[in-house]
């Protein structure tokens, strides 16, 4: 998919549906982006991937040329960042943004002078984005990840911070951030719930997109008619293993 056009179609609060990809293996994502997902977010701060494999799951996902590549960047760095960009990202996810400033530090890394500080270099950009700085900054998405206490408390700020083109819900830190035991601890259902709509609600009025992870296509369903604008399906690995078993139950006939 064109970078400019995935990028306008976000800041626009078009609905979009993702997926996620964690596993080092070009050719099984190769395959993934070419279901017809809007989007394949590469995951590199819980993903089982180095530099290498983040540039090949690149390279896959723009082989089926009808998905926008995206990153989850490993810690709000402008070398981190910069290096995702350059090997030919559309966008990044950046992580455990707690205030404006961090917005606003994640928005400079991604933009180059003088709107920001990105590094010139654009290697694999520079064919798929273009060369030129202005096209570049029009063309690369910055999302800020909601998903500790402070995050959910500074929420609106965030969402107000100048270049920020949106924010994506991580469930799992969210939930413990409003005091689950566990990732999926159903005893803060309540609390969770209302803070996935308080995100939305900020993002909304700020005017900026709102995306958020999810384990099924139900879910997503259900969060885009919540309001949220783009929503991540699960990811490769948990798949893997979710086929693997009901196979394996076929097999036996358990039940």
């Amino acid at each position: 998919m064109d970078a400019l056009e995935f990028a306008r179609r976000i800041r626009n609060r078009e609905q979009a549906v993702g997926y996620w990809v964690v596993l080092d293996d070009p050719i099984a994502t190769e395959r993934l982006a070419r279901i017809g997902y809007d989007y394949v977010a590469v995951d590199a701060q819980h993903g089982l991937l180095g530099y290498t494999g983040i540039r090949d799951a690149m390279l896959a996902i723009d082989a089926g040329a009808t998905s926008a590549a995206m990153v989850r960047v490993e810690q709000n760095d402008p070398f981190a960042i910069g290096r995702v960009l350059d090997a030919g990202a559309t966008g990044v996810i950046v992580p455990l943004i707690d205030n404006a400033e961090d917005a606003a530090a994640a928005v400079r890394s991604t933009r180059y002078p003088p709107h920001g500080r990105r590094s010139y270099g654009p290697m694999r950009a520079q064919l798929r984005v273009g060369p030129t700085p202005a096209v570049s900054d029009e063309a690369t998405l910055v999302l800020a990840m909601i998903e500790t206490p402070e995050g959910l408390a500074n929420v609106d700020e965030i969402c107000a911070t100048p270049g920020l083109d949106g924010v994506y819900v991580g469930p799992s830190d969210l939930r413990l951030a409003v005091g689950g035991a566990t990732s999926t601890d159903p005893a803060v259902d309540g609390p969770f719930e209302e803070a996935v709509e308080k995100i939305a609600k900020a993002a909304e009025k700020a005017g900026i997109a709102a995306g958020i992870h999810n384990p099924s296509g139900e879910a997503a369903r259900r969060r885009l008619a919540q309001g949220y604008t783009f929503a991540s399906v699960a990811c490769d690995l948990v798949h893997l293993e979710q086929a693997a078993r009901s196979h394996l139950a076929a097999a036996r006939d358990d039940r």
